[in-house]
């Protein structure tokens, strides 16, 4: 991508995802109704409104680039730049008042992620990365960590319940019990604690891209691996994520590979 152009982006995005952390912040002390959407999934305004503010800055910023957005869907074309927006990952933690949900943006160029911000206006982080740029947390760079001994090793799982009926339930098992400790952080926490070297390991299997592609930059500028279960690299049908450092998702994919 033209140093420019990334420049523009990550400023671009950052500034979206402050827009959204004020419409969020102001119903999360408001209160807010739940509506469900046609898979069940919980929505509201501030999902609404918050994507719409992201989008207002994103268009303006790169006119250029399509919008794939979790409320509104796909503005443009998918072949070129594409701005990939989840504006409150987390909804059922908004609405039982817990701090664990963010807004994810991240860019696309022609099918490759190279920039994402994650922002959690609550519990009170945003880290954002582009390629080749290192990723930062409140503007200090971050890196994973030094663990490669599986024994030594954090693991944090989430959203695994489609992963308990695979067939790689009873190998996660034996990697969990190889393990140091287990924890369930989920959402974008257990990224940003990988991304600053206070957790090793993070393992998912009902994902889409919108909650992961700004988490996957990140993590990847901070030196970690991030793929779906079976090695490959995040992409529009991802489902699943293993997340690393180097060493140990290099053990954790021999070990889950069907």
């Amino acid at each position: 991508m033209n140093p420019d152009i990334a420049a523009t982006a990550l400023t671009a995005a950052r500034e979206a995802a402050a827009a959204a952390a004020e419409v969020i912040r102001h119903y999360w002390r408001r209160g807010v109704e739940v509506e469900l959407k046609s898979d069940a999934t919980p929505v509201t305004v501030a999902d609404r409104e918050a994507e719409q503010a992201i989008r207002r800055v994103l268009q303006a910023a790169l006119p250029q680039a399509a919008i794939y957005g979790e409320e509104f869907g796909l503005d443009g074309e998918r072949g070129g730049l594409l701005w990939l927006v989840d504006p409150l990952d987390g909804t059922k933690s908004f609405v039982r008042r817990t701090p664990f949900f963010s807004t994810q943006i991240a860019l696309m160029d022609r099918g490759e992620l190279v920039l994402g911000v994650s922002s959690a206006p609550v519990y009170g982080e945003t880290m954002w990365a582009s390629a080749g740029q290192g990723a930062w947390l409140d503007g200090e760079r971050v890196q994973v960590g030094t663990i490669s001994e599986m024994a030594q090793a954090s693991i944090s799982t989430g959203n695994v319940k489609t992963l308990t009926a695979d067939a790689r339930w009873t190998a996660l098992g034996a990697l969990i019990r190889d393990s140091n400790r287990i924890r369930g952080y989920g959402d974008f926490c257990h990224y940003h604690l990988l991304a600053r070297g206070s957790l090793d390991l993070v393992i998912e299997s009902d994902v889409n891209i919108l909650d992961i592609a700004a988490l996957a930059v990140i993590v990847r500028e901070a030196g970690g691996t991030f793929t779906d279960l079976d090695g490959a690299p995040p992409a529009l049908d991802t489902t699943s994520v293993l997340a690393g450092t180097p060493a140990l998702h290099a053990q954790a994919l021999r070990r889950l590979r069907r």
